[in-house]
């Protein structure tokens, strides 16, 4: 066998494993299956504009939803109501103004809503920021870490009473498998030590995981759910932060083996209406199943759900 038939067998077995992932990764994933209609019911989904937010949004309206697409930037909001209208023919679809990386604006969003939507059934903590430097906010809060995190929290506990009034919501926090990796270390939540931008975005995706196991505590009795998510490694914008020696292979590779966006939106889509998930409370999902076994250990230790929930009211002046 000379070196050309070696170079040939080479290229064939790497074509041959491609598609093995492929077929085996479209096999296995899960897809929404629920027939539900949400006429009457109102949702948020952040980071509606783009990505999974935007299929999840859709989604939602194609159900007859009334939906608020939770953005930062007012033109590319616009854009992605006037698309999504379109398409549905739904016209009970809005925006808002949210920058989750400022308490600030948090807090007129939630303020906003709140006078004038008398419901909120639906909750999708969806955006999210990979790839950041280091800049810290006028609040005293690392970016990246506040956009995840903090403005999540604040948004979501400045939403619940209504929540709660509305009976049988649901709370939806998109992380990432990502979690395993992460590390709550209470003494650098704000980069007060040290500052590592993938490190940074793996504690604040468990921080999601333990925001959730512990909001779903605190939610037993009321009727409103919470639960959480890894939508897959889909092709986003989320890369567009991070170097282009990394984001270029990235791209490269994803276009075979990662997830569009809207096989990304499934799981979120799914535990947002799903009639299995009635009920369901404080669990992790990936493609449309319970992976709740996967999780960092630490998203199960009572005593640092308990102490982070303490730190995030400080830091985001909850009380």
């Amino acid at each position: 066998m000379d070196v050309l038939d070696c170079i040939l067998l080479t290229v064939l077995g790497a074509i041959v494993v491609s598609l093995f992932v492929i077929i085996y990764q479209k096999v296995t994933m899960g897809r929404c299956v629920s027939k539900a209609d949400l006429s009457g019911k109102t949702a948020i989904v952040t980071g509606a504009n783009t990505g999974i937010g935007f299929y999840t949004a859709l989604d939602f309206a194609t159900r007859n939803a009334r939906v608020i697409l939770a953005c930062r930037n007012a033109g590319k909001a616009k854009v992605a109501c006037d698309q999504i209208r379109q398409e549905t023919g739904n016209e009970n679809v809005t925006v808002g103004i949210i920058d989750l990386c400022s308490l600030t604006s948090v807090r007129k969003f939630a303020e906003e809503f709140l006078k004038v939507e008398r419901r909120l059934d639906i909750l999708v903590n969806n955006a999210s920021v990979l790839g950041l430097p280091k800049e810290i906010t006028d609040e005293g809060l690392e970016s990246m870490f506040a956009a995840n995190h903090f403005g999540p929290f604040l948004l979501t506990n400045l939403l619940l009473d209504l929540m709660k009034k509305t009976g049988r919501a649901r709370i939806i926090t998109v992380s990432s498998l990502v979690n395993k990796f992460g590390h709550i270390d209470f003494d650098n939540l704000c980069a007060e030590k040290s500052f590592d931008r993938f490190r940074i975005y793996n504690d604040s995706k468990l921080a999601n995981v333990i925001f959730t196991k512990e909001l779903a505590r605190r939610l037993e009795g009321t009727g409103v759910t919470a639960n959480c998510l890894h939508p897959g490694t889909i092709r986003t914008d989320l890369w567009r932060n991070i170097p282009s020696f990394v984001q270029i292979p990235i791209t490269l590779f994803g276009c075979l083996f990662f997830k569009s966006p809207d096989e990304g939106a499934q799981t979120s889509i799914h535990c947002a209406v799903s009639e299995e998930m009635e009920g369901v409370s404080g669990r992790y999902y990936c493609d449309c199943r319970d992976a709740d076994k996967s999780v960092n250990r630490v998203a199960h230790d009572l005593g640092i759900a308990k102490k982070l929930w303490e730190i995030s009211e400080k830091y985001t002046d909850l009380k």
